[in-house]
């Protein structure tokens, strides 16, 4: 019965026909009310913070499932005041949680009640911290991933940089200061966008998407040169739903594999037969022309500021800056030469859909 339902869902988005949705799948957009943005990813000002916690315990605890442990963050507050949260931190991630790739893992911070509706940080429970890792270049890199993303659509996550001062709560370290993180949580990013999230199991193909929403991610994806992302398996992509009417809108994350990040543990999976992230390869379908043409037309129209998400970052050294640009101009080569443009994304398309590759990953 259950395999019946998910057939029938499917059916429905690929049609665009209503559908009785099984239990667990989310209402209408219609139907809900949306909480206006949060301030705090509203800004692209940096946040200076200080992070204490148990630093020690923190880095050692990177198991299966790692425990929370007692942390707390401070700031300034527009009035000059130190403010101070109590929160709890946990290791998180997949491949980055290993100790052999990131000397300080990712953080997963969760706030106290009433989930920080009078801090900083907004109306929020819990929120994902992308940390220093090995350096703070590929944090800015991947960071910046992120506001190239901004700069095509609304559908894409909102990330909050910050400067943070990391304090050993036991005493026994010295204070170090790196850049950070931190990521809107997908059900912020759902109601940003009058949507909401398709629950994980539900097995949906990329053909069963919003087209024009798919063709821009994967071209997207193609210009950063990131091939770690599966739409069936969910891995480093989230669907959202604007009503069970229409089709789901696919939205990617997770940028650390990319070539304009190049991290150094970051090797491509061996199914797509290159030898590093940096080569580009498209993984989308046949798009119809019109879409194709529409896409093109949307990343050339955006060009200027797309280039200046690198070009006016203060944090960025002229030798970054030159690194992001020379990528970009590789895509924007193939985007524009008619014969690169066929060879590479128009008939890798056809291929594409004929024999696809998914890629599980690390989920």
């Amino acid at each position: 019965m259950i395999s019946l339902l998910l057939v029938l869902v499917c059916y429905g988005l690929l049609l665009g026909q209503p559908v009785l949705a099984p239990a667990g799948w989310p209402a209408p957009a219609q139907a809900k009310a949306y909480a206006p943005d949060n301030p705090f990813f509203a800004s692209a000002e940096i946040v200076e913070l200080t992070l204490s916690l148990p630093l020690e315990q923190v880095l050692k605890d990177r198991g299966a499932s790692p425990g929370l442990h007692p942390a707390s963050i401070s700031y300034r507050t527009a009035n000059g005041s130190t403010q101070t949260l109590a929160v709890q931190v946990q290791v998180r991630g997949n491949r980055r949680k290993d100790p052999a790739v990131c000397g300080f893992p990712p953080l997963l911070v969760r706030f106290p009640p009433p989930n920080g509706h009078s801090s900083l940080f907004g109306a929020v429970a819990e929120l994902k911290l992308t940390t220093h890792c090995l350096s703070d270049d590929y944090t800015l890199r991947e960071y910046l991933v992120y506001k190239l993303y901004n700069t095509l659509t609304d559908f894409s996550y909102r990330a909050r940089l910050c400067r943070i001062t990391y304090r050993d709560s036991n005493g026994r370290e010295d204070t170090s200061v790196h850049y950070g993180f931190f990521l809107e949580n997908t059900e912020a990013l759902a109601r940003r966008n009058q949507a909401t999230v398709v629950p994980k199991p539900l097995f949906i193909g990329m053909e069963n998407l919003d087209q024009p929403a798919t063709a821009t991610m994967v071209l997207f994806q193609f210009m950063v040169g990131n091939t770690d992302w599966s739409v069936p398996y969910r891995h480093n992509i989230r669907l959202l739903s604007r009503s069970l009417a229409t089709p789901p809108v696919p939205v990617a994350f997770d940028f650390d594999y990319s070539g304009l990040v190049s991290a150094p543990y970051a090797v491509p999976p061996e199914q797509l037969g290159i030898a590093s992230v940096r080569q580009r390869v498209f993984r989308g379908y046949d798009f119809p022309p019109e879409i194709l043409a529409a896409v093109r037309g949307l990343f050339n129209t955006r060009r200027a500021a797309l280039y200046n998400v690198y070009l006016a970052c203060p944090y960025l050294s002229h030798e970054e800056q030159e690194f992001a640009t020379r990528y970009l101009n590789g895509f924007y080569k193939i985007l524009n030469d008619s014969k690169d443009f066929e060879r590479q994304i128009v008939r890798v398309g056809r291929q594409n859909e004929k024999r696809y590759t998914h890629i599980r990953g690390f989920d």
